[in-house]
């Protein structure tokens, strides 16, 4: 008798000892989720006081939703957070639309017949990523500032009569802000793509060959078809951040010239809770942004169903 049978026969489902074990192995994970994601939201409770740093939440006036209608009080308020909101919105617009770079990015690398080569291709693309965004603006502030490489060659070329200082140009912030994010992040996102297309089933391209197929007829037919379900499932989850931006990439770019442009909902929190001092506005906008999304993540996933068959969850 085996020992599963021995323990089904003491009355130990093994399956579920099994599943216990994993439980486990996953319980240190859910203790940081714990701390890191749900255990920060008692400060939510800041968004209903007229908070004072440096004096106790209980010291300070009940205001109730006052910061929460704040955005829409006056004329001046409304034209702000209606700028930040167009950038934020118009922005991630953008990410949205750029979200089939990285797929087309991982089938054209995995069409290089070179491993080698490819390796080394992916490797350089996914760097980027681990690099931080102080260190990328240092890199485009070398190239692109008055005293910057490009310039240099320009003036030197006779193509420009004085520096262009780009970086301080407002022109076209959202599509500069969408070049610096698939320039450190493009390699990063096919990833998920790669490891997709090498779970393509071999013998489905073997028949593709013996039946004449080419290239593009196997990347049109038999690879994008199998990208699909993973793009949707990426494309919901960027739905529902549509107004995350995070303020890193924002807050090393900005300046007084493009503020009005590059200025997004990350970066207006950040401004208004920890510069200006006024964190219980700041919060109340977190809390706008997190409902937002998940309303936004939910709708996503409903219409995928409906229309696909097939959602998130």
């Amino acid at each position: 008798m085996s020992k599963n049978e021995q323990k089904a026969k003491a009355g130990v489902n093994p399956r579920r000892k099994a599943g216990f074990r994993l439980f486990l192995l996953t319980t240190p994970i859910l203790i940081g989720i714990f701390i890191f994601s749900y255990l920060p939201l008692l400060g939510w409770i800041y968004a209903f006081f007229d908070y004072k740093p440096g004096l106790s939440i209980w010291d300070c006036t009940f205001t109730g939703l006052k910061w929460f209608t704040m955005p829409f009080a006056n004329s001046v308020l409304r034209g702000q957070f209606g700028r930040v909101m167009a950038n934020t919105l118009g922005i991630n617009f953008l990410y949205l639309i750029a979200m089939i770079l990285p797929m087309f990015f991982a089938i054209f690398l995995m069409e290089i017949p070179s491993k080698r080569y490819r390796k080394a291709v992916q490797t350089l693309t996914t760097i980027p990523n681990f690099i931080s965004w102080v260190l990328v603006y240092s890199a485009f502030y070398s190239l692109l500032s008055t005293e910057g490489l490009l310039n240099n060659l320009l003036v030197g070329m006779g193509i420009l009569e004085t520096p262009v200082n780009y970086l301080a140009s407002s022109s076209h912030m959202w599509l500069k802000m969408l070049g610096y994010h698939l320039w450190k992040g493009l390699g990063w996102g096919a990833i998920v793509y790669i490891s997709a297309i090498t779970s393509i089933d071999s013998e489905i391209y073997e028949a593709a060959n013996i039946d004449g197929a080419g290239r593009f007829a196997k990347i049109r037919h038999i690879t994008i078809p199998h990208l699909i379900p993973t793009f949707f499932v990426m494309f919901i989850l960027q739905i529902g951040n549509i107004i995350n931006n995070g303020i890193d990439q924002y807050l090393v770019f900005s300046n007084a010239m493009n503020q009005d442009f590059i200025e997004v909902l990350d970066l207006y929190v950040y401004r208004n809770g920890l510069v200006q001092g006024n964190i219980s506005y700041a919060t109340a906008i977190g809390m706008w942004k997190s409902i937002i999304s998940l309303i936004l993540v939910f709708g996503a996933n409903k219409l995928s169903k409906k229309i696909r068959g097939t959602a998130l969850f």
